[in-house]
């Protein structure tokens, strides 16, 4: 029963407006090269400055790398937009797992940054 109900969401994700959007935004941001590394290397980025900062770095070369990246890639539209979409996916998935671990009394504080 569990089991068949998170099936049954997975395909309300997949069909979501939001997860359409990503996926189209995806596709034209990735056809040039150069926005793809851009975004690989923004992706890898964001992982290494989150766990800096869990580890209390606050300044870290992995930041200012980021910022740089970020700032480079807020002039390409195809690709602001992919990450703006992308976001919108990430807070939705987010708000979906918190319903879930509010449901069964599960503490999810140790995941935020």
């Amino acid at each position: 029963m569990v089991y068949d109900t998170a099936k049954l969401l997975a395909n309300e994700l997949k069909n979501s407006v939001e997860y359409r959007e990503y996926t189209a935004a995806k596709a034209r941001a990735v056809e040039n090269d150069t926005t793809r590394a851009l975004i690989a290397e923004y992706s890898k980025l964001q992982i290494r400055s989150q766990a800096a900062m869990i580890a209390g770095e606050r300044e870290n070369e992995s930041l200012k790398k980021l910022q740089k990246i970020g700032e480079l890639l807020q002039f390409d539209p195809d690709a602001s937009t992919y990450l703006m979409a992308e976001f919108r996916l990430k807070r939705m998935l987010g708000d979906v797992y918190k319903i879930l671990a509010d449901a069964v009394d599960v503490d999810l504080s140790s995941l935020e940054a």
